[in-house]
């Protein structure tokens, strides 16, 4: 288990994310956080933990590396709700 506290400058995208069931229709706020370079080199893989944005902590649903062709990381986005 790896932990990394950082205080990073991200773009931050808000959205609303619907999920459908089958007895009612829920909506919750989510967002994506795309922070420039590799945030985390020690780590393979983005998941897990909280960020916090405009001063609301979010829980992270997953996590991503995006790789330039050369297989360098070019910047990290955080799908979070």
């Amino acid at each position: 288990m790896y932990i990394v506290d950082l205080d990073l400058k991200c773009n931050f995208q808000d959205r609303a994310k619907t999920i459908l069931t089958a007895e009612k229709k829920m909506v919750r706020i989510a967002g994506t956080a795309m922070l420039s370079g590799d945030i985390a080199p020690e780590i393979p893989s983005l998941s897990g933990g909280t960020v916090t944005v405009f001063g609301r902590e979010r829980r992270i649903e997953q996590g991503t590396k995006n790789r330039n062709p050369d297989g360098t990381v070019n910047f990290c986005t955080l799908e979070v709700v």
